[in-house]
């Protein structure tokens, strides 16, 4: 690995010779340019919400938003070099989810993609409670890897990401937000249970964190 570069882009591959990027699910803003640049071409992304300030500083060109369902996106297959996704592969099942990106995959492309694991056994109840609504197929790093086998990639790498991915980019601004909402609604007690509730689970990813992880993969298509 190169000091200083994302580990993710280096083991993706890229920089390179101009290629199609696309991404599947929702990208952290600031993951957009990156995306776009890693194999040097324009891309596509198939997401939810769009933060239309982010893929403007991805440069005029470089990124085709598109609002649909990744289960069926309707893009034609074998069509990209690499498709990038963070944290929303699960939502379709991760093997449905590998399938689907081998097929808009050319020969030879990559798929990078974060996945959430388990680290430990015996997770508290909360824990297993948490993951068990919105998760509950989750499994250990094994598990992913046997998927990625079986859906006929070969693995090139893969690696933790490390506990700030959870706070700087989702934790530290959701909490700043529930206490400008706590301020905003004091009166409200009804918001004010809503927003209780809600603070619950960045206290257990402080008490917890370390039964749990993303786990970032890089995965190549066979030429």
């Amino acid at each position: 690995m190169v000091e200083g570069e994302d580990p993710g882009v280096q083991l993706a591959g890229g920089p390179a010779e101009p290629h199609a990027p696309g991404g599947v699910g929702e990208q952290p803003e600031h993951r957009r340019g990156d995306v776009a640049r890693v194999r040097g071409g324009a891309g596509v992304e198939v997401d939810g919400p769009l933060h239309r300030r982010a893929f403007a500083q991805a440069g005029d060109g470089e990124v085709r938003p598109v609002v649909g369902d990744m289960a069926q996106s309707g893009l034609p297959s074998q069509s990209f070099d690499l498709v990038w996704s963070e944290g929303a592969l699960y939502n379709i099942g991760i093997e449905n989810a590998l399938r689907l990106c081998h097929g808009l995959l050319r020969p030879g492309g990559y798929l990078a993609f974060t996945d959430a694991v388990w680290r430990r056994e015996n997770a508290p109840p909360e824990v297993k409670a948490s993951f068990d609504l919105d998760y509950p197929t989750m499994g250990k790093i094994p598990d992913v890897l046997a998927t990625i086998d079986r859906t006929g990639f070969s693995l090139v790498g893969h690696f933790t990401l490390p506990d700030e991915a959870w706070w700087d980019d989702f934790y530290t601004p959701m909490e700043q937000r529930i206490a400008e909402l706590r301020a905003k609604h004091a009166a409200d007690a009804e918001a004010l249970a809503v927003l209780d509730r809600l603070a619950q689970e960045p206290e257990m990813h402080r008490r917890h964190s370390d039964y749990y992880a993303y786990e970032f993969f890089v995965a190549r298509r066979p030429t």
